[in-house]
């Protein structure tokens, strides 16, 4: 049984300080006033829903992702608790640096980009991506940095070349 509750979740006290700059990336009901600890969980052997969850610290469902384990279009849905689109994630064939393009809902239109994802380099120790939001198409400059290893639990996002975090894990 799956405990779901409704977006936003009660707010919790964090340890970290507020952060000077707020950025919306898909959208502002989607931010919160101050940091919030939340968790990402990878699920395993499943083949009908999708490989990842969110929930905050007490184990509540923010988002999901739906996707089909056995798919020739490397697409995941990611929902909010209730199951509403949030956006789609299409995984790039045959690009170099192991893209991902993220729409609005569930779209795949161009019109409907919101940012790309991509690995900084091919080969890697730790992920490391570049993340271009669609109002920069030449891609000379990230927008946002990535940073993490599955096996250290640890993540951290910062903000284009600079290195202000803006989220950590």
């Amino acid at each position: 049984m799956e405990h779901v509750q409704a977006y936003p979740p009660p707010a919790v006290p964090s340890a970290y300080p507020p952060l000077a700059t707020r950025v919306s990336v898909i959208g502002p009901q989607y931010c919160y006033p101050q940091p919030i600890d939340l968790v990402v969980l990878r699920k395993v052997l499943t083949i009908s829903e999708g490989k990842f969850a969110v929930t905050d610290i007490y184990g509540n469902i923010m988002f999901k992702t739906k996707g089909k384990f056995f798919s020739i279009h490397d697409r995941r849905l990611l929902t909010d608790a209730a199951g509403n689109p949030v956006c789609t994630l299409r995984h790039k064939i045959m690009t170099v640096h192991d893209r991902w393009q993220v729409f609005r809902g569930e779209s795949t239109e161009e019109k409907d980009l919101i940012f790309t994802a991509k690995r900084s380099s091919m080969i890697q120790l730790k992920t490391k991506l570049h993340v271009f939001l669609a109002t920069n198409p030449k891609e000379d400059v990230c927008d946002f940095r990535m940073e993490g290893s599955w096996l250290e639990r640890s993540c951290f996002i910062y903000s284009g070349e600079r290195n202000t975090i803006l989220a950590q894990e």
